[in-house]
């Protein structure tokens, strides 16, 4: 019995097309609810620290350098985000949204998971105070 069961399904898989994708080349869109990278609107924050609060993996930094004139800079550290979206959930101001487009996340080095947000003038500046030594050689 068992092998006309076995002889039936063999019959029905030679008639299917193969449900195999080609990842690479050929990229399904993502679920709309899908959890991906954190985005960060500087122009909408003021500064609360609830996503630095409420982050169970503390994977986000909010650096304040001017908070009279709404200055931050938002260090995001992504090896160590769970991406479950409880930043973006308890931001009263929505300013923090998670990309359901950008998820392919892999790269060769751990110092290119820490991303930064905020104006490129303060941007470069946490980048020097923070990294003195990558800085130096080009001095």
């Amino acid at each position: 019995m068992k092998k006309i069961g076995m002889l039936t399904d063999l019959v029905r898989s030679i008639f299917k097309e193969p449900v195999t994708e080609c990842y690479p080349i050929e990229k399904r869109p993502p679920v709309e609810a899908f959890r991906g990278m954190i985005h960060w609107d500087p122009e909408l924050c003021t500064g609360c620290g609830l996503c630095v609060k409420d982050c169970p993996a503390e994977a986000i930094e909010l650096i304040t350098i001017d908070k009279e004139a709404k200055r931050f800079v938002f260090r995001v550290h992504v090896d160590r985000c769970t991406f479950c979206g409880q930043c973006a959930y308890s931001c009263r101001f929505e300013c923090i949204h998670m990309d359901n487009g950008e998820w392919e996340l892999a790269e060769l080095g751990r110092d290119d998971f820490t991303v930064l947000y905020g104006r490129p003038e303060d941007v470069d500046r946490i980048e020097k105070e923070s990294n003195p030594d990558r800085f130096a050689e080009f001095a």
